[in-house]
């Protein structure tokens, strides 16, 4: 589970530089500067949370029996980056305006991975 947090980290920010570069070169010129900045805001915050994910994996692996709140916090931020950055994505490139109404969906799991984040904080126990 923790090992597939990390993949998929690796994976999503590999994806994010691409979408990056594809968005300030190829889709240059191709889209209204309003889908341009919204494609762009995606890949932000799809940046953002694969190294919230990486981090979370790697708190995994040094507290394997930590608080079940890790987990719940890497799969929020999993459908965040789907939900949020996905729908921007193709809100930007279709056009289709209703794909922005789903878009706070991934902003709400986002946040709720950062207070899973923050409560599996509250249960760490002091070493020493």
């Amino acid at each position: 589970m923790v090992k597939g947090l990390i993949f998929l980290a690796g994976l999503l920010g590999a994806m994010a530089v691409g979408a990056g570069a594809f968005g300030s070169h190829a889709l240059k010129g191709k889209l209204t500067d309003q889908a341009l900045q919204i494609f762009e805001v995606g890949v932000r915050y799809q940046m953002y949370h694969v190294l919230a994910l990486l981090l979370v994996g790697i708190w995994l692996t040094q507290a394997p029996t930590s608080s079940p709140f890790l987990l719940v916090a890497g799969y929020c931020f999993l459908a965040g980056i789907a939900i949020f950055s996905g729908s921007l994505y193709a809100l930007s490139l279709t056009g289709i305006k209703w794909l922005g109404t789903i878009t706070p969906l991934g902003g709400f799991a986002f946040m709720a991975g950062w207070v899973c984040v923050a409560i599996a904080a509250l249960k760490l126990t002091e070493i020493g």
